[in-house]
């Protein structure tokens, strides 16, 4: 959520930044609103101090004789009545203006470029050449289908978008999220971190999934009670809420990885990637998480998208780096790396981690604070986060570049020790 005394005295700053992501900042409604939130405040806070003064003609009063009724009944008349009336305007009127400003996007960053959609992303960097075959290479459902990994079988027991995995293809998708993770806690400095798959609305909000994008998220009701769980779509939302309603008081940066599954309806996405595990409703993942203070989120952002690379890196496979464009940037998100791996089978490169600075703006919804020891006060943190990588994405790449013409996958160096020295996957 962005700062309220930032907007006002920044709003044509805030209006161009929004325009990059393509939204229209409605400043009549945001002033309107601001405005009759401090006028009900006023109204409440003038009533309070007549009632104040009016206690004390009634002391008056009943010292010259006056019953307390008569007294109260002369001085008060309905200022109890206005009070509570002007106070129900100005929760009214703050919670307008709160839903207003938790639709509002974060603001980008001036270096994220302008453009509409990936087409207009900035390509940083390329690492590696894109593998070349002798042979026709296949794509991953094919490849996948004799060894274990069945979409069929995923259909029969859940529906469309499933996935079930076996043998050595389950083996396989096992060890590339413990080698994730292993990376990233004795290399990196990341601490392990379990966390619920269930998780509430508040949490969703705090990291900006909801209001706004409800109908992305599975919603799961409860038998007893009037409050719904959601399956979390990324392990960025209870890791990040782990800081909510909290005032640290350690050494900065912290930083978490967590495994977890993630679940999307992919509600926006029909058409799209139907053919294999591109496009999933249930994916595992890897997800980095840093918390800094503010003079650090930029060069946290650099660190933690280069872990990420790492697992590329070592995995040996190409990939190459973009800078998000303001129309392809997140909701939450102030400036965003995609790292995108390449698939021979789909002759291109498809995304397989995306890294994002937030700023301050998850935090102030979350209100997650860090004490600075040099003054003493609170102060709002700034979060981080990003894929290490998405698990499921990461076995498709693996399966298509280290395919071998007869239909065998030879595994990874660095996956070796993890599938008990199995060096050839074959059908």
């Amino acid at each position: 959520m962005l700062d309220i005394k930032f907007i006002r005295d920044n709003i044509d700053q805030v209006k161009s930044a929004l325009g990059k992501k393509g939204f229209q900042f409605n400043e009549a409604e945001f002033q309107a609103l601001d405005e009759a939130r401090k006028s009900a405040l006023t109204r409440a806070q003038t009533l309070q101090a007549e009632k104040k003064k009016a206690s004390k003609q009634i002391g008056a009063l009943i010292g010259q004789g006056m019953s307390p009724e008569d007294a109260k009944a002369q001085v008060m008349g309905s200022i109890d009545s206005d009070i509570t009336e002007a106070e129900q305007q100005a929760k009214q009127a703050e919670q307008s203006l709160r839903d207003l400003l938790m639709s509002i996007p974060n603001v980008p960053q001036a270096a994220v470029p302008f453009g509409a959609d990936e087409n207009d992303n900035l390509e940083v960097l390329v690492w590696g050449e894109p593998t070349a075959f002798s042979f026709t290479a296949k794509d991953h459902v094919d490849l996948g289908e004799p060894l274990g990994l069945s979409f069929d079988q995923g259909a029969l027991v859940a529906g469309s978008r499933f996935a079930a995995m076996s043998g050595a293809m389950a083996k396989l998708h096992r060890a590339l999220a413990q080698f994730m993770l292993d990376v990233h806690s004795e290399e990196h400095g990341y601490e392990e971190t379990y966390v619920p798959y269930l998780v509430n609305r508040q949490a969703l909000e705090g990291t900006g999934q909801l209001p706004k994008f409800e109908e992305d998220l599975f919603r799961i009701p409860q038998a007893q009670g009037d409050k719904d769980f959601y399956l979390i779509p990324t392990a960025e939302v209870p890791v990040t809420n782990l800081m909510r309603d909290a005032v640290y008081d350690g050494p900065l940066p912290v930083k978490k990885v967590a495994h977890t599954p993630c679940f999307r309806s992919e509600a926006g996405s029909y058409g799209r990637d139907t053919r294999g595990m591109i496009r999933q409703h249930q994916f595992d993942k890897v997800e980095l998480v840093q918390f800094v203070r503010a003079e650090q989120s930029d060069a946290a952002l650099e660190e933690l998208t280069g872990h990420a690379e790492t697992i590329l890196q070592k995995l040996k496979l190409p990939y190459r780096k973009v800078l998000l464009c303001g129309g392809d940037l997140g909701f939450s998100a102030a400036r965003t790396y995609d790292l995108e791996v390449w698939l021979p089978g789909q002759q291109k490169y498809r995304e397989i981690s995306s890294c994002s600075t937030f700023g301050d703006y998850q935090a102030r919804r979350m209100q997650a604070r860090w004490r600075n020891p040099e003054t003493g006060k609170p102060e709002l943190l700034h979060t981080l986060n990003g894929s290490g990588l998405a698990v499921g994405r990461t076995l498709v790449a693996v399966l298509e570049n280290y395919q071998q013409e007869d239909g065998s996958i030879v595994v990874p160096e660095v996956l070796r020790p993890y599938m008990r020295g199995l060096e050839v996957i074959r059908p």
